[in-house]
């Protein structure tokens, strides 16, 4: 049996056994560090806007440049956050074209059994 094929049979992932756990691992690790930084981002906009009457002139453009590169980096990471879910999204699409290309009769029937399945959830309401 084929790499492909023992990626079809144990996950349905169209052979990609490492690639989707790097691309997870990848996704939560920019998340948790955008969320960081959307925290801190929030913050330091809390900080200046409470303490902006009290600061000096110099004092005050530091904190403005911080809180632009804070925010900056928030923006960047947003970004390839949504770069990692398109390419994720690309990903599933390709493997799933893949699995109904070379099983159509299965496709059919299982998309008759969800059909059914949320037929039966709707009617019960």
């Amino acid at each position: 049996m084929s790499a492909t094929q023992q990626g079809n049979k144990s996950g349905g992932n169209g052979g990609t056994d490492g690639a989707g756990l790097a691309l997870d691992t990848s996704h939560a690790d920019t998340r948790e560090k955008l969320m960081n930084d959307m925290k801190n981002v929030i913050d330091e906009a809390e900080s200046w806007l409470s303490n902006a009457s009290a600061r000096a002139g110099e004092d005050l453009s530091a904190a403005r440049e911080k809180f632009q590169t804070t925010l900056y980096n928030a923006k960047t990471d947003l970004l390839r956050l949504e770069g990692n879910m398109a390419a994720k999204s690309r990903l599933a699409a390709q493997a799933t074209d893949t699995y109904v290309k070379g099983n159509p009769w299965t496709a059919v029937g299982l998309g008759a059994a969800v059909g059914v399945a949320f037929g039966l959830l709707i009617a019960r309401k």
